[in-house]
């Protein structure tokens, strides 16, 4: 918090914000910069961000994976420091990483350029456009993490063994060829659209509520925003996290489903409708913090001098 306070306190140079336009493919070519900037500094942010709050995503994947009646917050955590030691709650940190670097990057990155497209920076364009935006950023965005996303998922819920990344992507390749870094795809891209437009449609939206009805500016205006947006991302993404988690986790020789709809049968048949929500609590926990560092990082990583003047 004290870098971003510094990061905050950094001036952005007047002719920063003046944009000399002579010809259209300078026009072309600044868009384009604006864009690579945004990507870099969104996939820079949540590298960052993910350092931190790995070890709550391990036990939220363990929560969902785990039996019915088993799998309660505190018995995971003491089943793994008793079991594997700290080093459990860092399993798949290198996915983690490679997911982010893709994923987040280009699901934030992408968000404003898309505003665009959509119309969602016109006078008057409501909570819908954005969510369009956030959705279509997000999809774009699971596409390129889909196979980092499937890594991470199988080293966190191995209890059992160490494997690293190389090993881990060896037996996948082994077991179930290109195609098993693609299981839940469907699930995932779906995941990313919901969790991607919820949290940046509901970010933007409360800024401007907050903004008009408190005048709140600066870091706590983007850690209120951040931290509702959270909450509600966290309720609609739920169920289809765990569909995710399921699906890419399946073992391979014992497959009880392929769809979300399939996928959401079972949960609901062997867990009831409380099933689609088990680790709430962890996920939440995930998820407001995340969001508060993806998106202030982010902003804060946008207004670095050298950064705003490349």
């Amino acid at each position: 918090m004290a870098i971003m306070a510094m990061f905050s306190l950094t001036p952005m140079p007047a002719f920063a914000a003046a944009k000399v336009v002579a010809a259209a493919p300078i026009v072309v070519q600044s868009g384009m910069t604006k864009l690579l900037k945004g990507v870099f500094c969104a996939g820079a942010a949540a590298v960052f961000t993910v350092t931190f709050i790995h070890p709550i995503d391990v036990v939220k994947t363990r929560m969902q994976i785990a039996p019915k009646g088993k799998g309660s917050l505190g018995e995971v955590i003491s089943d793994a420091m008793k079991d594997e030691g700290a080093g459990a709650f860092y399993k798949g940190i290198g996915p983690a990483w490679l997911r982010e670097a893709s994923y987040t990057s280009l699901r934030l990155g992408l968000y404003e350029p898309v505003k665009a497209l959509v119309g969602a920076n016109a006078p008057g364009a409501g909570f819908l456009r954005k969510f369009i935006a956030g959705a279509l950023a997000g999809a774009i965005g699971s596409c390129a993490g889909n196979p980092f996303d499937v890594l991470k998922t199988k080293m966190m819920a191995n209890k059992d063994s160490n494997d690293g990344l190389s090993a881990t992507a060896s037996k996948i390749m082994e077991l179930e060829g290109l195609a098993g870094f693609y299981k839940g795809f469907n699930t995932n891209v779906i995941r990313a659209m919901v969790l991607n437009a919820t949290k940046m449609a509901c970010y933007d939206t409360i800024k401007g509520m907050l903004v008009r009805a408190l005048a709140l500016e600066g870091l706590l205006l983007q850690f209120c925003a951040a931290f509702a947006a959270g909450f509600f991302l966290t309720c609609t993404v739920s169920p289809f996290d765990k569909c995710r988690t399921l699906l890419m986790n399946q073992d391979p020789n014992d497959i009880k489903f392929n769809s979300l709809p399939g996928a959401l049968v079972y949960i609901v048949k062997n867990e009831g409708f409380g099933g689609l929500y088990k680790g709430f609590i962890p996920i939440w926990s995930r998820f407001a913090p995340t969001t508060c560092l993806q998106l202030i990082t982010f902003e804060q990583l946008k207004r670095l001098p050298f950064i705003a003047l490349a």
